[in-house]
């Protein structure tokens, strides 16, 4: 199941959990949410991705015209994702921008951080925040200047900062999903949209964030 946020009749916004696939998965839940409503919607259109293991909000659209439109939105950046994270160590500065070159291998389906600018490399840029931190851990709260495939997750291992529970870029914590979370979504209206991650789920148990 997921939760709904908000509907009308061109967008839903819901919580998509950590394990669903965003694309095959969740319009099948989106239908299910809509049926204990008492609404029935067929055409569910995917605009944006998670990663499998990675949950938070997402918007799909529930026709052509605005999966058109709104996919865009999100390409230009005028609609804005912030993330929550738990990575393994501490940023020497309480909040920052990192800028890299990224490189996806899709064979592998992994990003790489290169040193100089050749075909199929991107520019990557976010802005973090230190939101609370313990001995080893870091609460960040992450808004993405670029949309790239892994870049949050690369961007923080490339400074041997690795996601906890993310074993695809140097984790080794196990027992764990990848401690991501999109936690919020601002669209150019200035409608505003906020979920926080399972407190009683490792790692993001160690913070007081939502207590």
């Amino acid at each position: 199941m997921t939760e709904i946020l908000y509907f009308d009749k061109d967008i839903v916004v819901c919580v998509k959990p950590a394990g669903a696939d965003s694309e095959k998965d969740m319009p099948e839940l989106i239908r299910a949410g809509f049926k204990e409503k008492g609404i029935k919607k067929e055409k569910i259109f995917p605009l944006h991705r998670l990663d499998k293991p990675v949950g938070g909000i997402m918007v799909y659209a529930l026709n052509e015209a605005s999966a058109a439109g709104i996919s865009e939105k999100i390409a230009k950046g005028t609609i804005k994702k912030e993330y929550l994270a738990v990575i393994q160590g501490i940023p020497d500065e309480e909040s920052g921008i990192f800028e890299d070159l990224l490189f996806k291998d899709s064979r592998q389906n992994k990003s790489y951080v290169v040193k100089r600018e050749r075909k199929g490399v991107k520019k990557a840029s976010l802005f973090y925040e230190v939101i609370e931190k313990t001995e080893n851990f870091s609460l960040v709260r992450v808004k993405l200047n670029t949309g790239r495939s892994h870049q949050i997750r690369v961007q923080f291992a490339s400074r041997k900062m690795p996601l906890a529970g993310d074993g695809k870029y140097g984790s080794k914590i196990n027992g764990c999903d990848i401690a991501l979370f999109s936690c919020k979504i601002t669209f150019e209206n200035g409608k505003m949209f906020e979920a926080l991650p399972p407190a009683e789920k490792y790692p993001w148990n160690m913070f007081k964030y939502n207590k």
